[in-house]
Order: structure tokens, then sequence, then C-alpha cells
């Protein structure tokens, strides 16, 4: 184990474990490896470091304790996988309360679905819950609340745990990420079918080369891939927080994160940290529609300083009401997220006109802009 005197660069972590990881690539958890990482987060917990752990592994667990491993023609349907994670999750957290009750450590059960987030109210609930924990000395323990959240398992809304991780990671205001994976990083080729591949130890721009290396891959025990850490990477890293893809097997190596040693890949965080109503709009849960700009004003607001004025609306799709949180998109995809300071039917109305002219046809006046810059964040 690496020295307690080493200096740690991260002090709020987040850290995901893969079904993958936690089941060694089995078809059951695997205790001892679960174990290692108890012991690893207990010795940063021990140094001060605030610990939250996003897990995977229910309906792993679950298919396991129903003696369902070995079956090929198990059913696959939705509520069944719900079964599935009702018998797994008292399983997976048993195991982490007995692992963190050896170090002294209280854990505590922590289940989210999309809507939670979506919500800013539940946002923020959610939010308070999580710092008091840590305030307390708790590790919580958090998964996606499978059982009455069908749209996780199908992989619609956050989908899977890679995005919860990084939603978690702003949510909190986490100074690191670590994604544990069977992995262990981002190559250039998928080095389970090509010894070429190479790691790419650090990606401080994701575009659209990043994304078409992280490719579509995954396995049968896990919900995500590549892909999607490569989705949970964009958010992280805009919401102000350090993110790492890293092999979940390699030795101490949520340990040595924290002390800054370079393993895994890493993506540093492109945003500086945002106010919670800035992280809330990011997320991008609680969109109820779009507003379609033009070039030009694409173009100005990714200058980063500016408001959206009517000026520069060409279409709107959706339905949403002043206050609601909107997609701003140009030609080449979105470029924000916002609230909005009028309806979908008045912006509607006054797209293409200039500002001085909104009460004239509105006959009424909210501001001139239709989003202004203070509650605008740009994806």
């Amino acid at each position: 184990m690496s020295s307690p005197q080493k200096p740690l660069k991260y002090r709020r972590i987040v850290t995901k474990f893969g079904t993958n990881v936690l089941t060694a690539d089995t078809d059951e958890l695997n205790i001892d490896l679960m174990a290692s990482l108890a012991v690893q987060v207990a010795d940063l917990h021990a140094r001060g470091a605030q610990m939250l752990i996003v897990t995977s592994g229910a309906i792993a667990a679950g298919r396991h304790r129903l003696g369902l491993h070995d079956n090929k023609s198990v059913r696959k349907d939705i509520p069944f996988r719900q079964v599935l994670a009702a018998v797994g999750q008292s399983d997976l957290m048993q195991t982490y309360q007995t692992l963190f009750g050896k170090h002294g450590i209280t854990v505590a059960q922590t289940l989210l679905t999309h809507g939670d987030l979506a919500d800013r109210l539940g946002y923020l609930n959610a939010r308070n819950a999580l710092l008091a924990m840590l305030d307390l000395k708790v590790v919580p323990i958090i998964n996606e609340n499978d059982v009455v959240a069908s749209d996780e398992i199908e992989g619609a809304k956050i989908g899977d745990n890679d995005n919860l991780s990084a939603l978690v990671a702003n949510l909190v205001d986490a100074d690191m990420l670590a994604l544990l994976t069977d992995i262990g990083g981002l190559y250039s080729a998928d080095p389970r079918t090509n010894p070429d591949a190479k790691l790419i130890p650090r990606v401080d721009r994701i575009d659209a080369s990043i994304e078409a290396l992280a490719g579509r891959t995954q396995s049968e025990r896990s919900t995500g891939g590549m892909a999607t850490k490569i989705q949970a990477a964009k958010l992280a890293t805009g919401g102000g927080t350090n993110m790492h893809i890293v092999a979940g097997k390699e030795p101490d190596v949520i340990v040595r994160l924290a002390e800054g040693e370079p393993v895994g890949t890493f993506f540093p965080a492109t945003g500086d940290r945002m106010e919670s109503r800035k992280r809330w709009m990011l997320a991008g849960l609680a969109v109820k529609g779009t507003i379609i700009v033009d070039e030009g004003a694409a173009k100005v607001l990714r200058g980063g300083k500016s408001s959206l004025l009517p000026a520069g609306v060409h279409e709107v799709t959706g339905s949403f009401r002043r206050g609601d949180a909107v997609a701003i998109s140009g030609p080449d995809g979105r470029v924000a997220v916002g609230i909005a300071n009028y309806d979908s039917d008045e912006v509607t109305q006054i797209r293409g006109v200039r500002s001085d002219r909104i009460e004239s046809v509105l006959g009424h006046h909210y501001g001139s802009e239709v989003v202004h810059k203070d509650n605008l964040v740009l994806a």
C-alpha cells in the first residue's frame, strides 16, 4: 500500500466499479477483488479523503443467487431483470457492509433514477443528502434503482453507471472521478483483439476522432462500453471534475490516482467549477425542448460570453414554459443548455426579431434575451 504520508492530489473522489471489475469477468462477485478495493477506499478515507462509490453488479449478483449464470436461454425481459436487480442488490450491499465494516466505515445505500436528477428540487435534495453523508464520514454506495427504473435497464436516459458516476461527480463537486474497468483506459484500438493497440495516456479534448476510438464495445455482463465512458468524460470534465479510466485490477490503483500518479487514461477538467444551477443544466436530464439557432448565433454563443437573443433563433421544437431548461442547437449540433426567459410559443413568435421589438410582438416583455448568459452552459 502507498505511504500514508504521501500528500493527496484529490480530496473528494467518486469511484465507479463496473460489473466486469466486480466479477473479475466471471458470473459472480469476486470477494477478494472487492476486498482489495475496499482496502484502498478505507486507506484514503482514513487520510481525510471523502469517498463515494458508484457500483454496478446487482443484476450479476442476482443472476448468480438464483443459479441462472449458466442458462443462456434465461429470460431477458425487463421485469425479469428487475427481479435480478432486486435479489442481487441486497447481496451486493451486504458484501460492501461486511468489507467496509472491517475498517470501521459506515456505508449507505443510495439508489437513484434519472427522475431524481431531472427535477431541480430532486437534484438539490440528492446533493444535500450526499454531502450530509460525507460530513458524517459515511461512504455512499450509489446505484441506479433498476427495480423501478426500466428506462435505465433498457439503456435509455442515464442508461449506465458510467454516466451516473459523472452526474454524481458534478452533483457533489468531486475533484476526481475514477472509472474502474476491465480494459484500463482508452486505446488506439481494441486491446482485446489487436495486440498493437496502444494506451492513450491523456485526452485534452474529446472530438470526433476520440469518440470513434471508443467504438461501441460492451460485454454481456455490463450495460456500458468505452463509448459511454467517453460520454461520462464529457459530462464530468465539463463540470470541472478530472476523470481517469483505469484497470480495476491494477494494484492500489485508487490510492495511486488520489496521490496524482498517472495511471490509465486521464481526462483533465475542461471547465471551472459551476454553481449548482449550471451543473444541473449541463446534466441535460431536464431539457424540455430545443431552440435551434442560426450559424452566426451558434458562433457567438460558443464564445462563452453572450446571451441568446431572439434575432438568432431559427426554429423551436418541443414545448416548454418560461423557466424550463432547454437545449440550444446550431447547424452542427448542440451548442448549449439554458433556462428560457420565454415559453416555446413566445419564442416562436419573436424568433428572428430584434430585442427592442419583443414587447410590440408579444404585448409584454421579460427581458431582451431568450436565454441570459448567466443561465446558459455550453455543451
